[in-house]
């Protein structure tokens, strides 16, 4: 059943503080986004300085076997949680962190220096102010690994299928892809960003269809509901987290 919008304005109040503020200063100009970084207002952190724990969940749990070596990218990394815990977790000795925002970078590179994160991890991590729908890489320097969490609903819909042909191109043959979806939900809606997201909307986006419930050039290799006691009150019933491969 679609949401109404009393539910859907209920949701965006509870899950996303000060998110309509946010869309004052936001246009279709990218630059935009640093307004917003430089206002404050970046309500997807809800106050937290750590990662999603289905991230976690999901790379410690060893289901999926990631390389022992690697490149990584997180666009629109914003603060860098999710690119300085996965230098961590996986070893690897080149994660990126791109964002549109040199006031989000210069945060990024603040939280790498301040908050106790190991030399050698912080030595594997690089930030930088980067738009990704601009990148144009040669196949020596795409990457093993991407990782989206609320990237993919801070763009307007209408730019999904740049979104996805960007990720075709910069994701290796063998590489992965991992999506955390949020805000999953089972109508599209209007209000955004954060916009919503469907598993079969990134299906579309990434290639279409494959016929056994996959998207075409991709291998899904792990697809879950995180367990309800470890997602944050607002995430219950709104998290899927899907790992492409890319073939």
């Amino acid at each position: 059943m679609a949401q109404n919008q009393a539910e859907v304005d209920a949701f965006h109040k509870s899950a996303f503080p000060n998110a309509n503020e946010m869309r004052k200063y936001l246009t279709p100009e990218s630059e935009s986004w640093d307004k917003v970084w430089a206002n404050g207002l970046t309500p997807w952190e809800a106050g937290t300085t750590d990662i999603q724990p289905p991230l976690r969940w999901l790379v410690e749990s060893g289901e999926v076997p990631f390389p022992k070596e690697g490149k990584a990218l997180v666009p629109g990394c914003g603060r860098g949680f999710d690119t300085i815990y996965l230098a961590s977790a996986l070893g690897w000795k080149t994660v990126l962190g791109y964002d549109v925002s040199t006031t989000a970078v210069a945060a990024a590179n603040d939280f790498l220096k301040t908050k106790g994160v190991p030399p050698s991890v912080a030595a594997s991590v690089t930030f930088d102010a980067v738009d990704f729908f601009k990148l144009d890489l040669s196949d020596e320097e795409k990457f093993d690994l991407i990782y989206d969490y609320t990237f993919y609903v801070a763009i307007p819909p209408s730019m999904r299928p740049v979104w996805g042909s960007q990720m075709q191109s910069l994701v290796k043959p063998g590489g992965y892809l991992i999506t955390l979806m949020f805000p999953h939900v089972p109508e599209p809606y209007k209000l955004g960003p954060p916009f919503w997201s469907s598993f079969e909307n990134y299906v579309e986006v990434l290639g279409g269809s494959n016929g056994s419930g996959g998207a075409n050039g991709w291998e899904i290799v792990y697809n879950k509901i995180p367990p309800l006691e470890i997602q944050s009150e607002v995430h219950k019933g709104k998290d899927r987290m899907v790992v492409w491969r890319r073939v």
